[in-house]
């Protein structure tokens, strides 16, 4: 993997491109919408990435006492290290969910 520094007019989509390129090298897969503005690499149920030319964004949880979902948040520069972060995320919730048609998920994603 490597950041993305030095690489000017970077859009969305390529900073989202790179995300999922980082993750297929892990054996993730992840779908990629957008535009030059703004790009959301999706991953797994309850994890999609947001990108824009300067950062990566997700939620890594709810906190039920304001009712509002937590996000973690990392510079596009940092590649490697939002890879990284966004990978053991990924884990997280696949351990989380249970085996792949459960109805009955163990993961509480907020207000329904």
């Amino acid at each position: 993997m490597r950041g993305l520094q030095g690489m000017g007019g970077v859009s969305a989509l390529d900073v989202a491109e790179s995300l999922r390129a980082a993750l297929a090298h892990q054996g993730i897969a992840a779908d990629i919408n957008g535009d030059h503005d703004l790009a959301v690499v999706s991953i797994w149920a309850g994890l999609a990435v947001w990108c824009n030319a300067d950062r990566f964004w997700w939620s890594v949880g709810w906190n039920p006492a304001t009712r509002r979902p937590v996000y973690a948040y990392q510079s596009a520069v940092e590649l490697e290290r939002a890879a990284l972060r966004v990978i053991h995320r990924y884990f997280d919730l696949r351990r989380q969910s249970g085996p792949p048609g459960s109805d009955s998920p163990q993961v509480d994603h907020g207000p329904r």
